[in-house]
């Protein structure tokens, strides 16, 4: 796993990707803690839920060659040909991709060190959005992986992360639609105000379970919960799980 760790995560520097990612994660960042700072009031943990939106754009970017390339440069068959563990290969491009987050995430420690030296207080706020950072970040890689074993398509992987991510941010807000329109036609149905109302409720509270977003923004006042971290490493064990049997199913199809 070691290997395979190495070997993509220095892929992202052989490559523009790497470059590409902290380039607009540095920019977005730096811009976001200048505008703070000019107000002479500097919310980290603001700064670092800001910075969780850009997962929608990097962890494309990043993830979209993780195995599309690998068939371009014919070093997939590698995988299906040798007795290599298969979820040793998924992990270890997983973690690389982590890795590199984290190196990008440098940028906010600076801005960490630089509050700490004007004589700001790091919270416990500040440090439960990095652990919530990270931790969304491990699920939207995941969710990226699986997108590119799926397809053969760098561009086609891309968009499909994107949208997968796009809906999870955007899944509290579905949930309020599709409850205001379960509410609605359960009002032609001649239901009742407050059956309509349980209905969609019931719809909404169902559709925003899934929301991680809603599950851990009480990370940034100092309120931690570990059922939200468990389930956003859930859900990437889930996503790392079905990247892994797709790549098993594939290798028995080689023979």
């Amino acid at each position: 796993m070691y290997a395979i760790f190495k070997r993509e995560f220095l892929s992202y520097f052989r490559t523009p990707v790497g470059y590409v990612a902290a380039a607009i994660f540095t920019f977005i960042s730096g811009f976001v803690f200048y505008s703070l700072f000019s107000t002479g009031f500097v919310s980290i943990s603001n700064e670092i839920i800001t910075l969780c939106s850009l997962f929608i754009v990097i962890v494309p970017i990043i993830t979209m060659g993780m195995f599309a390339e690998d068939r371009k440069r014919g070093t997939e068959v590698l995988y299906y040909s040798t007795p290599v563990d298969l979820f040793s290969v998924v992990l270890g491009k997983f973690l690389a991709a982590l890795a590199l987050f984290l190196v990008m995430f440098i940028n906010v420690f600076i801005h960490m060190i630089v509050v700490s030296a004007c004589g700001g207080k790091i919270g416990i706020g500040a440090w439960g959005s990095v652990l919530v950072f990270f931790f969304m970040a491990a699920l939207f890689i995941s969710i990226g992986l699986f997108a590119s074993v799926i397809t053969d398509n760098q561009l086609i992987s891309a968009i499909v992360s994107f949208v997968f991510i796009m809906v999870i941010q955007l899944i509290s807000v579905i949930g309020t639609y599709l409850g205001t329109f379960v509410s609605t036609l359960f009002s032609y149905m001649g239901l009742s105000a407050d059956k309509r109302n349980g209905a969609r409720q019931a719809v909404q509270n169902a559709i925003g379970w899934f929301d991680p977003f809603a599950k851990t923004s009480d990370f940034r006042d100092g309120i931690f919960s570990v059922s939200a971290l468990v389930f956003c490493i859930s859900f990437a064990i889930f996503f790392l799980y079905l990247s892994f049997r797709i790549l098993e199913k594939k290798r028995w199809s080689q023979k």
